[in-house]
């Protein structure tokens, strides 16, 4: 096991910079054997001060999570399904959490039923891997440093290693090439570039994805669209609009405002201004 060599990327973490402030975030690679379902363990920590309180907003990624975390509600190990909105987290106290990120798709093989069962949905773990999820909390909770916690995750797991499943795959590739490739911006492309027909596109990422092809990409340039204007605020929304597939700003503007909460330019001021620092 290694740290991730990407650890520093914060895609998909709204206004990343002031987030940081107040939590550390590192992830890293599983083992050769578990690459094929899951993309990376990360491990969050965080230590408020009395009375302070921090809310984070995250930009879900059409991956399903396992998660072991330990703050002032107590301890609990939960498995999160795609989440259409975006996910929100009130920060208090001292919190440490270890999470294992499937690869999209590769949670399939765990699960074994369609997993767009989960999406929007929060689960205690017993419910799929039984009374040993309690244990397995505890020794990745009581386990000390980051890449110890990890370690402890990936044993577990190890020891319930599913088969090869080549429709998993399938779905992980299609998911992957959507996120690398910003050209894709409309499902009829993905039908073009994968050779499949629109539903069959569309079952496969109900049984292994959990959401819709279209969900996928708007959320992907989405979340492109905020990473620029964080790193670039002179970034022209109009060409920004253009270059995602929009074909006018007030619908892209409208979409922006549905998964960030404000418009672009509003985020753009946040990302600058003195509320983010």
């Amino acid at each position: 096991m290694r740290p991730k060599q990407d650890g520093g990327s914060t895609r998909g973490i709204v206004h990343a910079a002031a987030g940081l402030d107040k939590f550390s975030l590192n992830r890293y690679v599983p083992c050769a054997e578990l690459q094929p379902f899951i993309e990376h363990y990360w491990i969050v920590r965080y230590n408020l001060p009395p009375g302070e309180s921090y809310t984070q907003r995250i930009l879900s990624y059409p991956n399903v999570h396992l998660a072991f975390e330990h703050d002032v509600d107590g301890r609990r190990a939960l498995i999160y399904g795609v989440t259409k909105r975006p996910f929100v987290r009130v920060l208090r106290g001292a919190c440490r959490v270890l999470g294992v990120k499937f690869r999209a798709g590769c949670f399939h093989p765990f699960w074994r039923d369609d997993v767009s069962r989960l999406t929007g949905r929060t689960i205690p773990a017993a419910d799929l891997f039984g009374p040993a999820a309690s244990g397995w909390m505890d020794a990745v909770l009581d386990a000390g440093d980051d890449e110890a916690m990890a370690r402890q995750a990936e044993d577990f797991l190890l020891a319930r290693l599913p088969g090869p499943d080549a429709q998993a795959e399938q779905a992980a590739r299609i998911v992957e090439q959507v996120m690398r490739d910003r050209s894709v911006v409309r499902v009829e492309q993905l039908c073009e570039l994968t050779g499949l027909s629109i539903r069959q596109l569309q079952r496969l990422f109900q049984r292994h994805v959990g959401v819709t092809p279209k969900w996928v990409i708007r959320r992907f340039r989405l979340q492109e669209a905020a990473e620029r204007i964080e790193k670039d605020a002179s970034t022209s929304l109009t060409e920004l609009a253009l270059q995602l597939g929009y074909f006018d700003q007030a619908h892209f503007i409208k979409d922006f405002k549905a998964v960030l909460g404000q418009p672009p330019a509003a985020y753009r001021q946040a990302a600058v201004g003195p509320a983010s620092r």
